[in-house]
């Protein structure tokens, strides 16, 4: 199972971090994606991080609208991995999803085991 949160309301420029906490597995042998998805839009990829175990490890990739503005980091002793979001911009608004798969390059196109249910973020003034 896979809990995200940390979402919320932020004005345009200010900073979230969210959290994805992990259940009934280790997260080290994963690769974890953010994916998020606004009203109207199809899921988009936002972040991954690449499973410890491959030859990738620890590589991170990034959507290009958010590049230099959010950070995926690994918490092994929690369990966690977080998405550092700063310079947040309004069409950043969107319910944001953490996923989970043995394979970073499945999960880099939308297919995971695990998937959470999603935190809300709104950058609104």
């Amino acid at each position: 199972q896979l809990v995200e949160s940390g979402g919320g309301l932020v004005q345009p420029g200010g900073s979230l971090r969210l959290s994805c906490a992990a259940s009934g597995f280790t997260l080290d042998y994963y690769a974890i994606g953010w994916f998020r998805q606004a009203p109207g839009k199809e899921r988009e990829g936002v972040s991954c991080i690449a499973t410890n175990s491959s030859s990738s490890e620890g590589s991170t990739y990034y959507v290009d609208s958010v590049k230099g503005r959010f950070t995926i980091s690994r918490d092994n002793a929690k369990n966690t991995v977080y998405l550092q979001m700063n310079s947040l911009k309004p069409e950043d608004t969107a319910v944001y999803f953490c996923a989970a798969d043995q394979y970073t390059d499945r999960l880099r196109v939308g297919t995971a085991d695990y998937w959470g249910q999603g935190t809300q973020v709104t950058v609104s003034s």
